[in-house]
């Protein structure tokens, strides 16, 4: 039988960037957030004397062989553990290609727990039972060596990708694929806004190393500022959640609750989170394509100073590289009028949540398997 998998999309709360290191990557600073906003992953798996992947999608601009991040993840995991299998995926895609929403590694995450479920292994991962396995040959493995060798397995496929082996709210170091926890925000009403306009992140990292180089930004004093950012981030969220006040989330399925987070002000605003998270890539993305700051701005809110305090965001930032943008709001009702003020400039866009990671994992498998 099938294992169907939510494939959640992340947004970056902050993403800041240091100048090119010898080894050819950057090292950075970012908070990932997880989102209700989701694709749907489906895995079947079937023992067999030789491994084939087969990977189908309704969307014709994913790779649908060994290029697919989902691919690449089931195939080193097949291959550590030293297990032969007929596997089929199909990625039924609800969230954009290359957005900056993280859907490609969300999509490995998915198919890898997936399989997971398919194999009736890492299931004390996940809050299943740990009933046998039908498989004869699948090993033993405690939780810890597994979740281990799974972080080992999604940092080779892609630097976004462990993060969605935590969800919730995550810190990401080094070049993002270093991932510790932190405290979970409160659910959040969330847009996201998907133009048209397509952003190559190659590109953005090759303006981003001009940059450095036209103000003579170095790796090595970028990776002192880039430390300090780190502890910032780490010790703002440390005390950011009051506790008790993570409510669940529903994966898509939106609350009548007009202002979810309660009463009490948001973290992101009595933190102080909220005014110095940035996005270092809007410094050469939105110069390059215009329209993407308007979105920013739009999302922002209205422009009238009487009205701001009622429907302006929390926060807002283009996501990774883009194109995607968000806008954080206090209140479903400010989220709407955001998203009414995008339709004359004719950008589509998502009303969803962030998902704090209890809720994260606890709703992750749409259909277990057997």
């Amino acid at each position: 039988m099938p294992t169907a998998v939510r494939s959640q999309a992340k947004i970056n709360l902050g993403l800041h960037i240091g100048a090119p290191r010898p080894d050819g990557f950057h090292q950075l600073v970012t908070v990932y957030q997880t989102l209700e906003l989701h694709d749907v992953v489906t895995v079947t798996a079937r023992p067999s004397t030789a491994t084939s992947i087969r990977l189908t999608s309704n969307d014709s601009r994913v790779p649908t062989d060994s290029r697919n991040t989902a691919w690449k993840m089931v195939a080193l995991a097949l291959e550590i553990l030293g297990l032969c299998a007929e596997v089929d995926i199909h990625i039924e895609k609800r969230l954009p290609v290359q957005g900056g929403l993280g859907a490609g590694s969300s999509n490995a995450v998915a198919a890898l727990v997936g399989l997971e479920a398919e194999l009736g292994i890492g299931n004390e991962l996940l809050g299943l039972p740990g009933a046998p396995s039908f498989w004869s040959g699948a090993p033993a493995l405690d939780v810890e060596t597994w979740d281990s060798a799974r972080l080992e397995i999604a940092a080779q496929v892609g630097s976004d990708v462990p993060l969605f082996l935590i969800g919730g709210t995550v810190l990401g170091l080094d070049r993002g694929q270093e991932v510790h926890p932190l405290p979970d925000i409160e659910p959040t009403w969330c847009v996201v806004a998907t133009p048209e306009v397509g952003v190559s992140t190659p590109q953005a990292f090759c303006d981003w190393d001009a940059l450095c180089a036209a103000e003579g930004l170095t790796a090595e004093a970028s990776a002192d500022k880039l430390k300090l950012l780190s502890r910032a981030y780490a010790n703002a969220f440390a005390g950011g959640i009051p506790r008790g006040g993570q409510g669940a989330g529903s994966s898509g399925v939106l609350s009548d609750w007009e202002n979810l987070a309660g009463p009490q002000e948001s973290a992101l605003v009595r933190t102080g989170i909220s005014s110095w998270i940035r996005n270092d890539f809007e410094r050469v993305v939105f110069p390059q394509h215009p329209s993407l700051a308007e979105i920013k701005r739009i999302l922002s809110g209205p422009g009238t100073p009487e009205a701001a305090c009622h429907a302006s965001s929390l926060v807002a930032s283009l996501s990774g590289s883009g194109s995607a943008l968000y806008g954080l709001y206090r209140t479903r009702g400010d989220a709407e009028a955001a998203r009414e003020r995008l339709r004359p400039a004719g950008v589509a866009s998502h009303l969803t949540r962030t998902l704090p990671r209890p809720d994260y994992w606890r709703e992750m498998l749409l259909q277990e398997a057997h």
